[in-house]
């Protein structure tokens, strides 16, 4: 990393490896002690192709923790803020729950809490700041998720990056996400 130069926190999610298994889904709820029914983050599995030349790809979804992020700019009152290394959080003591973040997030990445602010993934910012990984990369059996700083050129983020194919889900968007999708 270049002296002075801001962290850049970034995710990883090896589609060849994921298997779908929900250890990160099951990880992140009772990780942030989620009410029933909701979740920070979702398997997707999409099919290509036409039978019989099919293929198939699992991903584990959350927050892309833009850096154009349209739900910062969406929030009337600045609940929804980019915190330390590009995380986005929402500061629920600010939130009103009007859903003006949520319509303007490409990922449908955020959900209104039962207590009414809305909710997000935050990458597990109180594990981050202690030097931890969030709770889905800690817990992954197949270890396709990863988490870093890109900045740091010597992480593993920053090498699968520049040694791998990878793709971002709605690019045309122009909110530059934060998690890429080794493919």
């Amino acid at each position: 990393m270049i002296f002075g130069e801001k962290k850049r926190y970034v995710m990883t999610v090896d589609t060849k490896r994921c298997v779908g298994c929900n250890s990160c889904v099951i990880a992140c709820k009772q990780e942030n002690r989620l009410p029933p029914g909701a979740t920070r983050d979702w398997i997707v599995t999409e099919t290509q192709g036409i039978f019989p030349a099919l293929s198939q790809e699992i991903r584990s979804e959350r927050c892309n923790h833009c850096s154009k992020s349209p739900c910062v700019s969406a929030c009337p009152t600045g609940a929804s803020y980019v915190s330390t290394g590009g995380i986005v959080l929402v500061n629920h003591d600010k939130c009103t729950g009007c859903k003006a973040c949520i319509a303007a997030c490409p990922y449908e990445a955020r959900y209104v809490h039962p207590k009414g602010h809305v909710d997000k993934c935050t990458f597990c910012i109180h594990r981050v700041q202690k030097g931890g990984l969030p709770a889905c990369v800690e817990t992954c059996p197949t270890k396709a998720l990863r988490f870093g700083d890109l900045n740091d050129s010597e992480s593993e983020v920053a090498r699968l990056l520049s040694s791998r194919e990878w793709k971002t889900l709605n690019p045309g968007t122009g909110a530059r996400p934060n998690v890429y999708f080794l493919i």
